[in-house]
């Protein structure tokens, strides 16, 4: 058993993040710019109510009239909005000065510049501060009835409320010399227990399982302990009949099971109180492939997140239990230093077999010129490519510099650099019509924390794109592999990648990204294998043809996921096996993107009467791609027996029952889908009963008689928008298709 020891709790090291103002200004003298202290709790808990305290006292230049201090926090948060104009409410925050004069407050969401966008200027007016004067603000003041201040979601090392002065009315702010005013944001109370297994392993090939608590909002909690007695479907060796689990981190892995028999394998959990946690499935049989889990994409507080990279990594290995990732920074805000840190840390905690780190960036060209693209190296020691310089002061080596997708391309082919890219989503969105090489472009990112992107695979096809799917988190917060949305807008859960290969090593996880080997989730970790039996044979290219015309080739009668063959014959024979975790309510199976066949796991006389309403899409391709959904479920003729949301993730959001008879709603969809079910009963005022849905973005209203096996949707416009209502079985949906 593998308990780690609790990470530190601190901020970044100052000096690895990259900034376009030096962190070297006079601000480092206190005795001219002044110091500052905070009054707060040694650590506090996600998602309360706290206050703080932050003096500033002037130093030698004292503060002339109209000049001021600011307070500048991180942007990635969902803490609460700070305000300032009712002493009532939440979030309230207070000032005054020692001095002549009286002090103005101005928050702006959007102030500063990244990554310390959130601002609070604290304006000295009608009279100026000698030397040794104070100015005291109070965060979450609750002297006139405010609860304080509400912290944020998720798990941080060090909310860092950054300090600078602006002495001489200039407008121009200066760092104080304290950066380290923090502090650290813990986890809440157990929520639940989570264990992890792999999809598909190999008679006595060794895996791991993985056990944590988490709090309400996903994270990793040590207010978790618990006794499980432990069951299983299959012999396993080296898997106790007990746990005691008493994490100091919240997690804990089992490493080094082995299962010697074929099967289907699930592991029951089951604590004093009855509570049962199953991991699995995990397919084990015979064969030249296993199943590698990763999140290759998010970034930490060296750059635009929260915390360290190095917690990054071990959140990656130790708390979401992944197999393969990657640090992905803005490029833009990648200091030397931080490159070459990033650099030493990837080489460190790679692990072949067990761990796989790809050293790697995030170019984040606009989307005119290209868009963010994932660039990952083979190996340490490569250089960094940035689309810019537009954070990063040291110009040293900005010869570098790739503007273009075009440029990049053009630099990754100059060296005799080993990488391999995906295009993606973010703020920017990759714009896969401006440039391709497929010799390094490997695969589209479908689905991140940021929403769901189908078209950013259906938009190649008639360009004849030949790339692989992923799916990851693309998460600011350090928690590759469980990116919970929180309280943010966005309302996606991260995803996850499935690569399918012989041997969890660079140059193994490298092959499946090049030959297609993936698949990805909105998060689950489930079995799926797709192959084709040809009628006759065909040729296998191990590399698409169009970018290396030699590429190796053999004969072959069957072929999987990602593979190009050029066929013998005209048929081919599809097989698809999915194992998941939780009931599958359909399977598609698409040419392009022609539907060629619906499998639904259920047929009319299976159907119940749970009714499930879903909303999915988004408003364009772009930033403001959020669409926000308000809506509200009537019915007449029947009651609601049951309801339980699908998908919500943020506990704050509106989607509730009100009643007996109706549902309302309140939320933001990025591409992704959200809903409920419910399950219903017959009043018996009318015979059939009626369903009324009326929306934000569009209304369906029908008998209850009319809502059976295929979905009746109504196209809400946008992106892939659409409102959806369909019956379900009553009871628990097939974890298992074969066809």
């Amino acid at each position: 058993m593998n308990d780690q020891t609790p990470f530190p709790l601190k901020p970044v090291a100052a000096e690895l993040v990259g900034e376009a103002v030096s962190s070297t200004r006079p601000g480092d003298d206190p005795a001219l710019y002044g110091t500052v202290t905070m009054e707060a709790p040694d650590q506090v808990e996600v998602r309360t109510y706290q206050t703080f305290r932050i003096v500033y006292t002037t130093g030698k230049l004292g503060i002339d009239d109209t000049g001021g201090i600011r307070v500048a926090l991180r942007f990635i948060s969902d803490a609460g909005l700070l305000q300032t104009t009712d002493p009532t409410a939440p979030n309230y925050v207070s000032a005054k000065s020692s001095g002549e004069g009286r002090v103005e407050l101005k928050y702006d969401k959007n102030g500063g510049q990244r990554p310390w966008n959130e601002t609070l200027t604290v304006y000295q007016r009608g009279g100026y501060l000698k030397p040794g004067e104070t100015i005291e603000i109070v965060f979450g003041d609750t002297s006139g009835g405010s609860p304080g201040i509400l912290m944020p979601t998720f798990f941080d090392s060090g909310r860092v409320f950054r300090v600078l002065a602006d002495v001489q009315a200039t407008g121009v702010y200066i760092p104080l010399a304290e950066r380290e005013i923090f502090v650290p944001v813990v986890a809440g109370p157990v929520h639940r227990h989570v264990a992890v297994l792999p999809t598909l392993r190999r008679p006595g090939e060794p895996f791991t399982l993985g056990l944590k608590a988490e709090d309400l909002w996903g994270n990793p909690t040590a207010q978790g302990p618990a006794h499980f007695t432990v069951e299983s479907s299959l012999p396993v060796d080296g898997l106790p009949d007990k746990i005691d689990f008493h994490p100091k981190t919240g997690a804990m892995t089992l490493e080094d099971l082995i299962c010697a028999e074929e099967g289907v394998l699930t592991i029951t959990l089951t604590d004093v109180a009855g509570t049962k946690v199953e991991a699995g499935p995990l397919v084990v049989r015979d064969g030249g492939v296993a199943h590698f889990w990763g999140d290759l994409h998010g970034q930490t507080g060296e750059t635009v997140g929260n915390n360290t990279a190095e917690h990054y990594f071990d959140f990656a290995r130790n708390k979401s239990f992944l197999d393969v990732t990657s640090h992905q920074a803005n490029d833009f805000q990648i200091s030397a230093r931080f490159w070459d840190h990033l650099k030493g840390l990837t080489a460190e905690v790679n692990e072949p077999g067990r761990f796989t780190v790809l050293p790697g960036y995030e170019w984040s060209g606009n989307t005119a010129v290209g868009g963010d693209h994932n660039v990952f190296y083979a190996e340490e020691g490569a250089p960094i490519y940035r689309c810019s310089h537009a954070l990063v002061e040291d110009r040293s080596d900005v010869a570098n510099d790739a503007h273009t997708l075009t440029d990049l391309y053009a630099k990754l082919h100059e060296e005799p650099t080993d990488a391999v890219m995906y295009a993606h989503v973010g703020g920017r969105y990759a714009n896969i019509f401006y440039d391709h090489d497929p010799r390094l472009e490997a695969a589209v990112e479908m689905h991140s924390a940021w929403g769901s992107f189908e078209w950013i695979l259906t938009d190649g096809f008639p360009m004849r794109r030949r790339v692989g799917v992923v799916c990851n988190s693309d998460g600011h917060k350090g928690r590759p592999g469980a990116s919970f949305p929180g309280a943010a807008r966005f309302g996606a859960y991260g995803g996850l990648t499935c690569f399918i290969t012989d041997e969890n090593t660079r140059p193994a996880i490298f092959e499946a990204i090049r030959r297609r080997h993936t698949y990805g989730t909105t998060g689950p970790r489930v079995f799926v294998d797709v192959s084709a039996k040809l009628d006759q044979s065909g040729t296998l290219y191990h590399r698409n043809p169009d970018a290396v015309p030699d590429t190796t080739t053999e004969d072959v009668e069957r072929c999987t996921l990602g593979d190009i063959v050029r066929i013998n014959g005209d048929k081919a024979e599809i097989g698809v096996t999915v194992e998941a975790p939780v009931g599958i309510v359909s399977l598609e199976l698409r040419a392009g993107t022609e539907v060629l066949l619906t499998h639904r796991t259920y047929k009319a006389s299976d159907l119940g009467d749970r009714v499930r309403v879903m909303w999915s899409g988004a408003e364009y391709r772009g930033r403001g791609r959020d669409t926000n959904w308000r809506g509200r479920a009537n019915l007449r003729g029947a009651r609601i027996d049951a309801f339980h949301p699908v998908n919500k993730l943020n506990h704050e959001m509106l989607m509730e029952q009100t009643g007996s008879s109706a549902v309302v709603w309140n939320s933001i969809t990025t591409g992704n889908m959200m809903g409920f079910d419910m399950w219903l009963k017959n009043t018996g005022e009318e015979q059939a009963g009626s369903l009324d849905i009326v929306t934000s973005l569009g209304n369906i209203s029908l008998p209850l008689s009319d809502i059976g096996v295929e979905p009746i949707v109504h196209d809400a416009g946008g992106l892939a928008r659409k409102l959806c209502v369909q019956r379900l079985p009553d009871t628990a949906l097939p974890r298992r298709i074969t066809i």
